[in-house]
């Protein structure tokens, strides 16, 4: 798998690969998730290509004190072949690279395989709780 930046004309077959996997939700556009990272730090987010196809994704980001990952995706037919790993992998050169000294990610309560993949590529559960706030209505 090819490891590289987004580019405009892999919109399409991002959505398509984040609506597979389950990754939308319907109080989050995932063109305007686009628009808005591209907005900031736009070469953070990863697409992984084989074949001319995306089959992979990963969203990462820095603020100064704790790095993140968002919309991290493998197509369900090329998962289990390690692809995840390495792009969590490349994520995580680009923040050491930085300095970030933590990377923070979250993961829906009832996602047991996203919960099983990061804890066995080295995550903890943290002993916080997550809030969030809607400031801005996706339509």
């Amino acid at each position: 798998m090819l490891i590289r930046p987004f580019e405009t004309i892999d919109k399409l077959s991002v959505i398509a690969l984040w609506e597979e996997c389950g990754l939308t939700r319907t109080w989050n556009n995932p063109n305007l998730d686009i628009e808005r990272k591209l907005s900031v730090q736009p070469d953070w987010f990863f697409v992984g290509e084989e074949e001319g196809a995306i089959i992979a994704t990963a969203m990462f980001g820095y603020d100064g004190h704790r790095g993140w990952i968002n919309y991290l995706a493998v197509s369900p037919k090329h998962q289990k072949k390690g692809y995840a790993r390495n792009l969590m992998l490349h994520g995580e050169k680009l923040l050491i690279s930085v300095g970030c000294p933590k990377i923070n990610l979250q993961v829906r309560d009832g996602n047991t395989i996203a919960k099983n993949f990061y804890e066995a590529i080295g995550y903890t559960q943290d002993e916080v709780i997550s809030y969030g706030k809607r400031l801005i209505k996706d339509d």
